[in-house]
């Protein structure tokens, strides 16, 4: 590799899903003002509103959307612009 081109804060980092308290770890530049200790190894904190483990596409709760049914709304509302 060479050298000089990486940044100096790629380290482990600790992510935190606050909907539902999932805290998973990987290597990361983000900057962090808190810190978790996890295992007795304490690592710089990012919080996050949504992950894997509570987004609805990854979880299966995902809403469909009766697309139709909103065109038909659509269009019942401004027919009356129609020329």
């Amino acid at each position: 590799m060479k050298t000089g081109i990486h940044p100096e804060n790629y380290r482990l980092v600790a992510f935190k899903d606050m909907s539902n308290d999932d805290v998973f770890i990987t290597k990361s530049t983000a900057n962090a003002k808190e810190t978790i200790e996890l295992d007795g190894v304490e690592y710089p904190l990012v919080k996050l509103e949504i992950s894997r483990t509570s987004h609805p596409y990854y979880t299966g709760k995902a809403k469909l959307v009766d697309t139709a049914g909103r065109i038909d709304k659509f269009k019942n509302k401004y027919a009356k612009f129609k020329k």
